[in-house]
């Protein structure tokens, strides 16, 4: 099988070159680039004060020092965030200038015990500061990088005022990218704000999939649709309207049995690329405890059979070991 494009994959670096620095940060995408990423992936998160910043969740005491800085002690709460309660310190909590007093850390020490030696050190970046870098490496290394950027949250940020789309398309507008051909691609969880910023732009969406649940905004709704259900062909004929990929789990394309030995691949690909969609697949690591029984040990081999089934793009860690691997299938 090839790509809808007939092109080789795209390389996303998930969070930066996440395996290798605190996620995240400016140097974990600087390395990504220098890896062989062609797109970087910021999780978009807002401030008190309407800045949006990259985080992979609003809560930031998993990727920041915030507890040890006591002079934000009282803004540590418990909010429900899509249904969920937590407990911690949360972005639309701080102003951006106080954001920048805290310093990101691993978020998975116990199995990423070398990227503790950046702990203390890297600030949160905001959007623009993502954007200055990209533009200055294409222009280091001759090749243009692009952005993935994702709206985490959408509905719980647009219920307290802070909605996140209006100051993305901003800032995206303000620094050059428009039209379909932008090296961007934006994507969501939530259906109805990329349905909604489809009327407002034609910069590619990306309706991410998850192998369980149901979209926030359809819980908000009342919508008894899952994920599942945006997967069969009238899903994906939906998405399509709206949508030019989707960004989906592994396992909806290769399943695992209880023991977490692959399945046969379902028919996913085929079914996007006749609707019309890309197909980005999430997410490769090379660790054993994330990889599948077949491949422990072997996380090339994972992505060797990813490729040979016409991804048109993968989420990694490990961009450099993604990139190596789509150069011997290509």
């Amino acid at each position: 099988m090839t790509t809808m494009q007939d092109t080789s994959p795209i390389i996303i670096a998930h969070r930066g070159a996440s395996g290798y620095r605190p996620e995240h940060t400016l140097a974990a995408y600087e390395l990504a680039i220098a890896l062989g990423a062609d797109y970087i992936e910021p999780d978009l998160v807002s401030t008190k004060d309407g800045i949006l910043i990259a985080r992979h969740e609003n809560e930031i005491s998993e990727t920041t020092d915030v507890a040890i800085h006591t002079e934000f002690a009282h803004l540590q709460t418990t909010k429900i965030i899509d249904g969920e309660s937590k407990t911690g310190w949360f972005t639309e909590d701080f102003t951006l200038k106080e954001l920048k007093t805290l310093r990101a850390k691993e978020r998975i020490p116990q199995l990423r015990s070398q990227n503790t030696t950046y702990d203390g050190l890297l600030e949160i970046p905001t959007l623009q500061e993502i954007i200055n870098l990209v533009k200055v490496k294409s222009g280091e290394i001759n090749r243009t990088i692009g952005i993935y950027p994702e709206t985490k949250h959408p509905t719980y940020f647009q219920s307290i005022g802070l909605a996140l789309e209006a100051p993305l398309l901003a800032t995206l507008t303000a620094n050059g990218y428009q039209g379909a051909n932008a090296p961007v691609f934006i994507q969501s969880f939530e259906v109805g704000n990329l349905q909604d910023l489809s009327t407002k732009t034609d910069l590619p969406l990306v309706q991410l999939l998850n192998n369980s649940g149901k979209p926030y905004d359809f819980v908000v709704s009342g919508c008894e649709r899952t994920y599942a259900d945006l997967v069969t062909a009238s899903g994906l004929a939906e998405i399509a309207k709206y949508a030019q990929a989707i960004g989906i789990h592994k396992n909806l394309l290769v399943p695992r049995d209880n023991n977490g030995k692959l399945r046969s691949p379902t028919s996913l690909v085929i079914d996007a690329h006749a609707a019309g969609l890309l197909v980005h697949v999430w997410t490769f690591r090379n660790e054993d405890c994330f990889l599948p029984l077949d491949f422990q040990g072997n996380p090339q081999g994972e992505y060797e059979l990813f490729f040979s089934l016409g991804v048109d793009g993968v989420f990694s860690d490990y961009p450099d070991t993604a990139a190596c691997h789509r150069t011997l299938q290509w």
